[in-house]
């Protein structure tokens, strides 16, 4: 059985939202590819709301973070080699959901009902590939049009299992998310 998990990034990509998943499905066995629009090194940011600012801020703050490399370029991959799919967040979402490569292999997913994580920001890339419809999921509330404006229901949970699509709000939601994902993948081998 195919073990590979197809983890697309960009230029702002969010660490924790990356990192944390791919070593921890490494540590569960599977070989997590890392893809671009280009096979290269690839910025990181983290994003937070700062805990002690003197003026308060309503959405994240976003500052550098680790790099991260793509081994290969959407338009190398063939979906069919993948047993699932983990959308993580950042800013990179908001320009990868507009790679036509990056959509037809998204589409493959959905359509195959392969295992599929999406978190935050990662929402947008299933969205703008026109798989929501019909679907619940959560993310993070200042994305919740991307759901609900492309035919799915949001879901004000932490954590939401929608058959083969299990989605999260975002870092903080880690533990019990990678837990219910990890839990699909072994439920389809």
């Amino acid at each position: 059985m195919k073990r590979k998990i197809f983890l697309p990034i960009g230029d702002g990509t969010e660490v924790m939202d990356t990192l944390y998943p791919f070593f921890r499905l490494q540590e569960e066995g599977y070989d997590v590819v890392v893809a671009g629009p280009e096979a290269r090194l690839y910025h990181g940011v983290m994003h937070e709301i700062p805990p002690d600012s003197v003026v308060t801020w309503d959405i994240t703050r976003e500052q550098p973070a680790y790099h991260v490399r793509a081994t290969v370029a959407f338009k190398d991959v063939d979906p069919n080699e993948y047993f699932a799919a983990f959308f993580s967040g950042g800013r990179a979402p908001e320009y990868l959901r507009y790679d036509e490569d990056l959509l037809r292999i998204t589409r493959h997913f959905f359509e195959a009902e392969k295992p599929i994580g999406m978190l935050c920001h990662g929402v947008e890339i299933p969205a703008a590939a026109g798989c929501l419809v019909g679907r619940k999921g959560t993310t993070v509330p200042k994305c919740k049009l991307d759901i609900t404006q492309f035919g799915g229901e949001f879901i004000d949970e932490d954590v939401v299992i929608d058959g083969n699509l299990i989605s999260s709000r975002g870092w903080h939601q880690h533990a019990p998310f990678l837990r219910a994902f990890c839990q699909l993948l072994k439920s389809r081998l």
